[in-house]
């Protein structure tokens, strides 16, 4: 049984790159091999692509490529934001699972781009996050906790739920990837 105090002190070793730019490299990598799988399905039995690339859970909701691209958005944001690398715009005209894929490639090598001893010096740092009625300022820590990493999350979820929804065969070990490996080439 581990000791309480040297779970914490490991806990508290996590550095904000540690939390931040392995597990959106490897999340990338996971919803690139899905969308492969999708591609791959869609030719396979002459389905179109667009029925998925534009599925939709709800009329409200914006389709797959726009959950994908914000899926990208906010991980670029994240280190963008916490000061790891130089912001580059990326702008949402994706409309093929190639385009997708490009995006994912694009967003993962700024990622690996970004200098872990600048994000992990950025705990306390203020960003702020201009909303349409409002604006918040959060510090370093709270940003990726409260913010970037659920944002993240909640498009890459919503991504496989869609593909999911129209009938692709994929499941939990697709959305996690291979648990033998801490970090993922997206995009490689």
């Amino acid at each position: 049984m581990i000791h309480r105090d040297a779970c914490e002190e490991k806990l508290m070793s996590l550095s904000m790159y540690d939390v931040t730019v392995p597990a959106f490299l490897r999340a990338f990598a996971n919803l690139s091999a899905i969308l492969a799988k999708a591609e791959a399905h869609a030719k396979a039995t002459g389905l179109d692509p667009n029925v998925y690339l534009e599925a939709r859970l709800a009329p409200d909701m914006l389709p797959l490529t726009a959950q994908i691209q914000r899926a990208s958005d906010t991980a670029k944001g994240c280190v963008v934001r916490l000061g790891a690398v130089e912001n580059v715009s990326f702008p949402d005209t994706e409309a093929s699972f190639a385009e997708l894929d490009a995006r994912i490639a694009k967003t993962a090598d700024l990622l690996r781009r970004a200098s872990a001893s600048r994000l992990n010096d950025a705990e306390h740092r203020k960003v702020e996050m201009k909303f349409r009625d409002r604006t918040i300022t959060f510090d370093g820590r709270d940003y990726v906790a409260f913010y970037a990493l659920p944002n993240f999350y909640f498009h890459v979820t919503t991504a496989y739920d869609l593909l999911r929804h129209k009938g692709l065969e994929i499941g939990k070990a697709d959305f996690i990837g291979a648990l033998d490996r801490p970090e993922a080439g997206a995009g490689a």
